[in-house]
């Protein structure tokens, strides 16, 4: 290794930067040949590589809910088939929720070994979401699944990919079951191409300097992640933070409790989620991975949202979840909808730790990924066509500033919605607003973010509407004395002036011509006393719209000209919160 051959830690820092480059790499390389517009629009994809030992060097993520998980996959891959039995050219297809780094079934994993003169250097992998992997529903997620079985086809670690050439009867078998074969063709060359493009450029790497090099710069990047963490790790305040919520619905009606407990000492930080409900009838199950991707989340913003991401950064992290609870499901729990929990993990996390870290976790946001999923015939063409994409709402504000607006949640992280220009020209729909949630919650010495309206017209008849809204019954949580967001949830308004009531989750509910389902997301909640807003801003705000001349008066204690927003003068309670 490095230390061994006396490599230069010069060097060694050009091949680990080069390393880094070789993972952003197979991320854009992938984004550019996909076919469906939630990889290469939304990036609901992540990528990585690892060293021969299956730990983590570095990732490229487009979903937040991804980070972590390759290595698990990589690590499942070898323990089933022994680094004996991996070839050149071998590519590895996994979705088992049940294995390393499972999430649900429409999220497809790949793992390539990567050799170089006949020794096995490194792994490269990605793990994308799929538009349709079989089962009960098109788009094959559902809210109403109760088993995996519905939910799609499941690859436990299968070898799609022999020596460079395609497994034949395994894309057979997946094309005979797919509702958009061609799309999913293009997805699955997609995520080979760019993985064949790692193992490319890795091998360049050892010809230009050497295996032992770039074996080196290998330990560097875990050593070095591993150092800062602990480092950081040293510096942190030291307890125990506990906290207990209940997800709104399990897809079938059901609240599901969650608790963690929380301690950071100077040598681990560790979330432990005991006592939190066992698995559920619903799809809300995730496995271990899941929430343990969670944590990781909250844990590198509190470490450092700047480190690279790999295993050493992570060594000082453990989590604890039962078998067989709704963190930890057992085969064959369904969990198409395996992000609710997921995002109520982080959720868990950061609200127990936000009195203890203000500098870095503020007020909750909108929380759920809020997935819409639509498919029908387009009115025009009349192919069959679906829709698959998150959407935007409010992020909690944080200590000196105001909360984000239409923004993707937590999960997604930095992703981007479908372009209304786009979603009507590929769609079957019409999209009659996209504007932002003015309700004026979240107030706070620094204001909650706003969340957002979509309204989805339907263009023609017999079209289904899918659709998992999380925090719909409880608002987003405010901080250090800022007040409650509010919450998501959608309803439809059909051609014949039917109009249904407020709600969060539905399973294919049939929509015809000219009906209307409307979507809104929350606002997040606010951060501080909204007493000490500053006058300016509480006008400026009432002015722009985002609260009214009545919220102004009894949320910050501003009184404004309802016609010019002018100050006027200050409530009784807002003169006392200025004199404590």
């Amino acid at each position: 290794m490095a230390e061994q051959v006396k490599i230069n830690p010069v060097t060694l820092d050009i091949v680990k930067d080069a390393l880094i480059a070789v993972s952003n790499e197979i991320f854009y390389a992938f984004a550019q040949t996909s076919m469906s517009p939630i990889i290469y629009e939304t990036l609901d994809y992540a990528s990585g590589i690892a060293d021969a030992q299956g730990r983590l060097l570095t990732q490229g993520n487009g979903v937040t809910g991804f980070i972590g998980m390759i290595s698990p996959m990589i690590c499942a891959v070898v323990e089933k088939y022994g680094k004996e039995n991996l070839h050149p050219g071998d590519v590895y297809i996994i979705n088992d929720p049940f294995m390393g780094g499972g999430t649900h079934m429409s999220d497809v994993g790949m793992v390539m070994p990567i050799f170089y003169e006949g020794e096995l250097i490194a792994f490269a992998g990605n793990k994308a979401h799929w538009s349709d992997i079989g089962g009960m529903a098109p788009g094959s997620f559902s809210t109403d699944a109760t088993n995996m079985f519905q939910e799609g086809m499941c690859f436990s670690g299968t070898k799609l990919v022999d020596r460079g050439q395609l497994v034949e009867p395994v894309w057979d078998l997946m094309r005979s079951n797919m509702r958009y074969p061609q799309i999913s063709q293009g997805d699955m060359w997609g995520q080979i191409s760019s993985l064949r493009t790692g193992e490319k450029r890795i091998g360049e790497l050892c010809s230009k300097y050497g295996a032992d090099v770039v074996k080196g710069s290998m330990e560097r990047l875990i050593d070095q992640g591993e150092r800062v963490a602990r480092k950081r790790l040293q510096e942190m305040p030291k307890g125990t933070w506990e906290m207990d919520e209940y997800m709104d619905d399990d897809g079938h009606g059901n609240p599901v409790h969650l608790q963690v407990k929380v301690t950071i000492t100077d040598d681990e930080f560790l979330a432990d989620f005991t006592g939190s409900d066992p698995q559920v009838i619903g799809c809300v199950n995730s496995g271990a991975t899941a929430a343990y991707a969670g944590v990781k989340v909250v844990f590198m913003s509190v470490v450092g949202p700047e480190l690279a991401v790999n295993d050493g950064v992570f060594a000082p992290l453990r989590t604890i979840c039962e078998p067989g609870s709704v963190l930890q499901a057992n085969r064959p729990a369904a969990t198409s909808c395996y992000y609710e929990s997921m995002i109520y993990v982080i959720d868990l996390v950061w609200r127990a730790l936000a009195p203890a870290f203000p500098e870095s976790l503020g007020a909750g946001h909108l929380l759920s990924v809020c997935t819409v999923l639509m498919a029908g015939k387009h009115q025009d063409f009349g192919n069959d066509y679906l829709i698959i994409e998150p959407t935007v709402g409010g992020w909690g504000a944080c200590r000196g500033h105001d909360g984000q607006v239409g923004q993707f949640c937590v999960g997604d992280g930095e992703t981007y919605n479908v372009p209304v220009e786009m979603a009507e020209t590929r769609y079957g729909i019409r999209i009659d607003e996209h504007s932002l949630h003015t309700d004026g919650a979240g107030a706070g010495e620094f204001r909650g973010g706003c969340g957002a309206v979509r309204t989805y017209r339907s263009m023609n008849d017999n079209q289904t509407f899918t659709a998992s809204f999380g925090r719909n019954k409880w608002p987003v949580w405010g901080a250090a004395g800022g007040k409650d967001g509010s919450i998501n949830y959608f309803q439809f308004m059909d051609a014949d002036g039917t109009v249904s009531p407020p709600t969060g989750i539905v399973a294919r509910r049939v929509m015809h011509k000219n009906d209307v389902v409307r979507m809104v997301t929350a606002t997040g909640g606010g951060y501080g006393n909204p007493l000490k807003r500053q006058p300016e801003k509480v006008a400026m705000d009432a002015k722009n719209e985002y609260i009214t001349v009545e919220q102004a008066r009894d949320d910050y204690g501003v009184l404004l000209d309802p016609d010019t927003f002018a100050i006027l003068g200050f409530t009784e309670a807002r003169q006392q919160a200025s004199q404590a």
